[in-house]
């Protein structure tokens, strides 16, 4: 379990919605925060063993979803951001203050300023960056695949991310893998 879950998340979110906004001159759209927060767990998770922020995710149709912020957007309460309604359904994500880089590692530091490289570019629309990220989380983050396959809406699992984790021998395991033997027990 992480020290400070709350506030790590919401310096999460106001990192991607700062940066996302200084790269494109554009409010960050709720489906691309969804997609920059399971990245930054999935990829953790991939790399290390452990996820960044221990979200909860459903399988939806337009990739990862984290139901805990999603359901509470409408009123969701943050000195750091904010959700701002923009049509039926539709949320842009405000920063309100500046995220506080001491709630990460160089190594999430590194992960998310990847991603923003990747996703927050400036010379394509919003929608072409939701469909990107969106089709990419398809392809890149097993667990929704594993999850999506079952039944749309599913809560992802964690051990998902590693294909038949619970049949190898000990002696083939990743570290990663290892690592987040140790974590899930």
């Amino acid at each position: 379990m992480i020290a400070y879950k709350k506030e790590k998340r919401e310096n999460a979110m106001c990192y991607f919605a700062t940066e996302h906004y200084n790269k494109t001159g554009r409010y960050l759209p709720q489906t691309t925060l969804y997609k920059y927060l399971a990245y930054l767990d999935f990829t953790s998770l991939k790399e290390m063993g452990k996820p960044a922020l221990e979200l909860k995710y459903k399988a939806m149709s337009e990739g990862p979803v984290p139901p805990e912020i999603y359901n509470r957007r409408k009123n969701y309460k943050s000195r750091l951001v904010e959700f701002i309604p923009t049509g039926e359904n539709k949320y842009i994500v405000k920063s309100k203050g500046n995220a506080d880089s001491d709630y990460f590692s160089k190594y999430e530091i590194h992960k998310m300023n990847k991603l923003i490289n990747k996703y927050a570019i400036h010379s394509m629309s919003e929608k072409e960056i939701i469909d990107r990220i969106c089709k990419d989380s398809h392809k890149e983050i097993r667990a929704w695949k594993v999850a999506h396959d079952i039944k749309e809406n599913t809560f992802m699992k964690y051990e998902d991310t590693f294909e038949n984790i619970f049949n190898k021998n000990e002696d083939e395991l990743t570290a990663a893998e290892e690592n987040f033997l140790l974590y899930s027990h």
